[in-house]
């Protein structure tokens, strides 16, 4: 059986600058605005959450304010965040794991490579520990400690039609989320590819602890596509003009492909 799958916008980000999206852009400059997602898998009465976004509060800490607060985001879905037993976290960083105490009823599928990276000596440098909240990763270590966590070791199966695969490159654990669906295999690659053009023009996103990595991730992301318009990146405003509007304006049905092509 396929799944529904949605993309969540709750947030956006518009004062940036090419230069905040690609390494050695030449047109570093100009304006590129990123936007803030959360994903639905759903197949019947079984739903899955892929990230869950970040909070009012980390918004006002990081001057990044939201628009909306994730649980409301999801409710024109018909979803309660005391629905959400299951959360796949692509990585710890805040915008993809600062909701987890949204969701206290969740368990957690998270790659062990991420848990040690967001708790281990790397932390020491600045650089790194700046996408983290040191609050975010110890919620995810409350859950640890209540059973809520199901580690992963690279590729695995969450449910029929739904897998993981460690790609690492921007966080050391970071995984995409591959989903059957009506369209064939969609990819979630989060942010294994931020915007489009990381993957088609094969360029990096400047916040990265493993160069090579990233590079070598754009082609797994592909393998593991039915075709590459089927590769959602985590962050691009793209995603909602080239997919069909779901329940509200915020909200994309991406489980039945693209309505447009790539502009690349």
């Amino acid at each position: 059986m396929s799944w529904e799958v949605f993309a969540v916008k709750y947030a956006d980000r518009n004062a940036r600058v090419r230069a905040d999206s690609f390494i050695f852009d030449d047109n570093h400059d100009a304006p590129h605005a990123m936007d803030y997602f959360i994903w639905v898998l759903r197949q019947g009465e079984r739903v899955i959450l892929v990230d869950t976004g970040y909070d009012a509060g980390e918004g006002a800490a990081r001057g990044r304010p939201i628009a909306m607060d994730p649980r409301e985001a999801l409710r024109p879905l018909g979803i309660t965040a005391e629905d959400v037993n299951e959360v796949i976290v692509t990585h710890l960083h805040y915008d993809h794991a600062g909701g987890l105490a949204l969701f206290p009823n969740a368990k957690l599928h998270l790659q062990a490579a991420e848990m040690a990276f967001a708790t281990g000596p790397c932390m020491c440098h600045d650089t790194l520990r700046m996408p983290f909240t040191a609050g975010h990763v110890c919620e995810a270590i409350r859950r640890l400690y209540s059973g809520k966590v199901r580690f992963w070791d690279g590729d695995g199966e969450v449910a029929d039609g739904v897998t993981l695969h460690c790609i690492g490159g921007h966080s050391r654990g970071l995984q995409a989320v591959r989903v059957r669906t009506e369209a064939g295999w969609l990819v979630l690659a989060s942010d294994a590819s931020h915007f489009y053009e990381n993957l088609w023009l094969r360029k990096p996103f400047p916040i990265v602890v493993d160069v090579q990595e990233m590079l070598d991730g754009f082609a797994r992301l592909e393998g593991l596509a039915s075709e590459k318009r089927l590769i959602v990146p985590g962050h691009d405003p793209l995603v909602q003009e080239m997919f069909p509007e779901g329940p509200a304006n915020h909200i994309v049905r991406l489980d039945r492909g693209p309505l447009a092509e790539v502009p690349f």
